[in-house]
């Protein structure tokens, strides 16, 4: 007991040794935390972002709207680098311009319904029989074969309504921070994942699942009889909150898709409950959809503060969050937030006139949504470094990308993708944020952003450990996704613990470590 009792003075005293040898300019700090915390303008920078602007989804005039603005953000603050810079091709631009669905009989009913996207419109009002469809297997589906013209078509696919008794938004607590700096790691055990990337888990999953086959089929059945639309929802569309993504392919050669409409469960059910006790029932449907094809490439913002150390100037700090959005709401949490909190960082950096010894560039990034395309097609044209693409002369001077793509909530800390190389620097960055609750340095990874572009290709890539908030509940890729959910104090101590590190990283003697 005795001798245990004498390693943990021991043990902190390495700890703080480790801490004492990274350089922390907390003058800096106390500067940055007072124009991020006090004269912040993060918020301003949303609303452009959101409200302002509309939906962002990837090559839409909402996501080229968004772009223009960052871009005139950026030298608006001295930075008269930045630009769009087109990264390939894309493909198809998609705009939502009208929305009604409401059902006519045997009563009149007003109903929530979202397209998704890349889906065609209806050509003007229609007036509709809703026709129930059996979907137990492909030889069911057979039973409608010229049965679908001018048919609303709502899959007999009834979803539960279960109550909520948990609440929507949490925070990590200390209890949840510990066992992930308590993580072993990667390759040591099961790894801990993040949140982000379980939802990408869950939707690949639900995509190869057979119901998903069988409405590939019918909707295929459907286009080609003549029918007006299809219904569609889950058990995630409750209480005026409607989850809707992607509607099909956007390739500039593909097809228009078929107009697929997302209902909450409780309107869902509803229609199905009366038409399967026998009684017909009437909707109207009037959907308006746009197709750009005038332009295919995407773009990302890039801009840039160019480094002043005539040893270092030409290496480079990335910081980076993505651009784009889906369609039902305004994008604010997913990721308004990330590139606001970017911009933001890059305004606090000019306002402060920092003469960094390497360059800071930001990357704001389009069509993350559909697979991290913007960023990864970026890495691949600066950097290389894959089995097919031989790095380039900027690879080697690459020092560390961070990002922020997880919501609203405030950062608790920092996930090391394995790096453990990086784990006492972080902690001695993350030191003077103790205090806004910015502590925890895990080994673990985690997935499901941009970050996995850089990190990849064996770059130093890394994703802040946030609060869920209401992310997954709520937030994540729904119309709930606006101004309003997003959390101020929580985005001013983001933008001050990114700045720090952004500034730490760009003044450090040498660049930060990469993985054996």
């Amino acid at each position: 007991m005795l001798r245990k009792a004498c390693l943990l003075p021991l043990a902190l005293l390495t700890f703080f040794i480790a801490i004492a040898q990274e350089k922390v300019d907390q003058q800096m700090i106390s500067k940055i935390r007072e124009q991020a915390l006090n004269k912040s303008k993060v918020m301003d920078i949303a609303l452009h972002l959101t409200d302002l602007n509309g939906n962002r989804l990837a090559n839409s005039p909402g996501y080229k709207r968004a772009a223009a603005y960052a871009v005139d953000f950026l030298k608006s603050i001295g930075i008269d680098n930045a630009s769009q810079e087109a990264w390939g091709e894309f493909g198809k631009g998609w705009e939502l311009e009208k929305a009604y669905f409401a059902m006519t009989a045997p009563y009149y009913k007003p109903i929530l319904a979202y397209p998704k996207t890349w889906t065609a419109g209806t050509k003007g009002l229609k007036h509709a029989e809703v026709l129930v469809v059996d979907m137990k297997d492909s030889l069911s589906l057979l039973n409608y074969k010229g049965k679908l013209k001018n048919k609303v078509i709502l899959p007999d696919m009834s979803y539960a309504y279960n109550q909520s008794f948990k609440a929507d938004a949490v925070r990590y607590s200390e209890e949840d921070l510990q066992k992930m700096a308590a993580a072993s790691a990667p390759g040591g055990g099961r790894q801990q994942r993040d949140t982000a990337q379980m939802r990408r888990m869950r939707e690949q999953m639900q995509r190869n699942m057979a119901p998903q086959r069988l409405l590939t089929i019918l909707k295929n059945m459907a286009k080609e009889e003549g029918a007006i639309a299809i219904l569609s929802s889950s058990t995630r569309n409750h209480d005026g909150t409607i989850f809707a993504q992607g509607g099909g392919t956007y390739k500039a050669t593909d097809p228009d898709n078929f107009l697929d409409m997302v209902l909450g469960v409780e309107d869902y059910n509803t229609l199905l409950r009366i038409s399967k006790s026998g009684v017909n029932v009437g909707v109207d449907a009037d959907v308006k959809t746009t197709f750009y094809k005038d332009d295919l490439n995407g773009y990302n913002v890039i801009a840039e503060i160019p480094g002043t150390d005539p040893v270092l100037k030409d290496e480079v700090v990335m910081i980076g969050a993505h651009l784009d959005s889906w369609q039902t709401g305004t994008g604010a949490t997913d990721n308004a937030s990330g590139s606001s909190v970017m911009l933001e960082v890059m305004r606090i950096l000019k306002s402060l006139n920092v003469q960094p010894r390497r360059t800071i560039r930001i990357g704001l990034w389009s069509a993350e949504e559909q697979g991290l395309l913007g960023s990864r097609a970026y890495v691949a044209k600066t950097f290389g470094g894959n089995a097919t693409n031989p790095k380039t002369s900027a690879y080697d001077k690459f020092s560390s990308y961070f990002n922020i793509d997880n919501g609203t909530g405030k950062v608790r800390g920092i996930y090391l993708q394995g790096n453990e190389a990086c784990k006492d620097i972080f902690a001695s960055w993350l030191e003077p944020f103790k205090d806004l609750g910015a502590t925890t340095v895990t080994i673990s990874n985690t997935g499901g952003t941009d970050h996995q572009s850089f990190d990849g290709v064996g770059l130093p890539g890394f994703q802040f450990i946030q609060d869920e908030i209401e992310y997954d509940t709520r937030t994540h890729h729904s119309n709930m996704d606006v101004y309003d959910h997003l959390i101020e104090s929580d985005l001013k101590q983001i933008a001050a613990i990114v700045c720090s590190f952004a500034y730490h990283a760009a003044q450090r003697d040498e660049k930060l470590p990469r993985k054996k």
